[in-house]
């Protein structure tokens, strides 16, 4: 599974000039209301929208350029991604590859103003060798699974100024580097577990993903109870050890063709329906029915987990995450970006894991991993818990 070492932002609304280096599995981002904590998560959703239909559309849901673009700040929107395509644990035998792709306006309509894809020859101390090149809709591709200067050279022309040269190329055979990018992309995944949107009942049928919002909790608990039993027995068991009487979980059918979740506490003979079932619990089981996906997204970003959830329940989640993008029994490992303000869930992170966020001077977002932090890793070795320091001020105006 693919995971991204570094990402550069610059002019993407408060991210106007913003780098994160040195991502782990799990990336928490902690910050005050307004400091860019969503924006982050956006360049995600923006990334992911502009390979699936154009830049035009992407930026037209957000308000257009002008809406999108850094408040007087001057250049594109650009974004530049390292990445590797191997898992965070096989990181050592695998090339780093950079993706770049800045975004400008003229006479109004918006167009990708440069795309690029290098990676170093030799994995670590070559020089960059760019196997894709488009500036204003012309440049080279270089086929091949490696390519090098000896594979062959192609000039293409870009029908459209606000097309991807990703998208295009990323489906033909010839492009395998360019087309694993597309994949990796196309399969980001953006969760923001809404409880009354769970409770809703949706018509009967299986699916196998859960929903941003959680809306197809029943049709995804009828799919892995039919075909992955064994995975969805191990929820099962996790939910009972985390909510203490809850017995079992099952999806049932109504006579007008939809299904209803049902809930079983052990003392009680019948089952109760959804809807009488605490946010907190039906929290915790869909985040564990999406970290224990039998086909993950490649990258998972997870919004505020700890509304709803008992405290006590947040150290165990922040565990659970850390498992799911590490690796366990049923996957290699997703990496997740999950935002949070609560200093329970804080409290199981290690220094590398958190990134505090803040506005600078110029109003612009800052962001800065907490073990570079001055006198932080001291503290955290001396036993305190990063939740604390948080709250006590350590992190300067990344406070509350």
């Amino acid at each position: 599974m693919p995971f991204i070492e570094s990402i550069i932002i610059k002019n993407y609304r408060l991210l106007q000039n913003v780098t994160l280096n040195d991502l782990q599995p799990m990336i928490v981002v902690l910050g005050p209301n307004g400091s860019g904590k969503s924006t982050l998560f956006d360049v995600f959703g923006f990334l992911a929208d502009c390979l699936q239909t154009n830049v035009k559309k992407a930026l037209e849901s957000r308000g257009r350029f002008q809406e999108v673009h850094s408040r007087g700040s001057d250049g594109p929107i650009s974004f530049t991604i390292k990445y590797r395509e191997s898992d965070f644990n096989e990181k050592k035998h695998s090339t780093p590859i950079t993706y770049h792709i800045s975004i400008d306006e003229k006479n109004g309509k918006p167009y990708v103003s440069h795309e690029y894809l290098q990676w170093r020859r030799g994995k670590r101390y070559g020089s960059p060798y760019r196997f894709l090149d488009i500036k204003n809709g012309e440049g080279i591709v270089i086929t091949g699974e490696s390519p090098e200067e000896k594979d062959e050279r192609q000039t293409i022309r870009m029908d459209s100024p606000d097309i991807l040269a990703i998208k295009s190329l990323g489906q033909l055979a010839e492009h395998p580097r360019v087309a694993s990018l597309r994949r990796f992309i196309e399969g980001w995944f953006l969760s923001y577990f809404i409880p009354d949107k769970a409770r809703q009942i949706p018509e009967s049928g299986a699916a196998e993903h859960l929903s941003r919002t959680g809306d197809n909790l029943p049709n995804v608990v009828q799919f892995m109870s039919e075909e992955h039993p064994v995975i969805f027995k191990q929820i099962l068991d996790r939910v009972a050890q985390r909510i203490p009487g809850l017995e079992t979980i099952k999806s049932e059918r109504t006579l007008d063709g939809r299904l209803v979740l049902q809930f079983k506490d052990g003392p009680f003979k019948d089952p109760f329906l959804a809807r009488h079932v605490s946010d907190g619990t039906l929290k915790m089981f869909a985040y564990l029915i999406l970290l224990f996906d039998p086909t993950p997204p490649p990258l998972l970003c997870i919004e505020e987990p700890e509304n709803g959830l008992h405290p006590k329940l947040l150290n165990i989640l922040a565990e659970e995450i850390r498992a799911h993008a590490r690796g366990n029994v049923n996957s290699k490992g997703t990496q997740v970006f999950v935002s949070s303000h609560s200093p329970y869930f804080i409290d199981a992170l290690k220094p590398e894991e958190l990134w505090i966020m803040d506005r600078n001077d110029q109003g612009y977002a800052s962001i800065q991993r907490s073990d570079k932090i001055q006198h932080i890793p001291i503290f955290v070795s001396e036993g305190a818990n990063l939740g604390s320091l948080w709250f006590e001020g350590y992190f300067g105006r990344g406070n509350i």
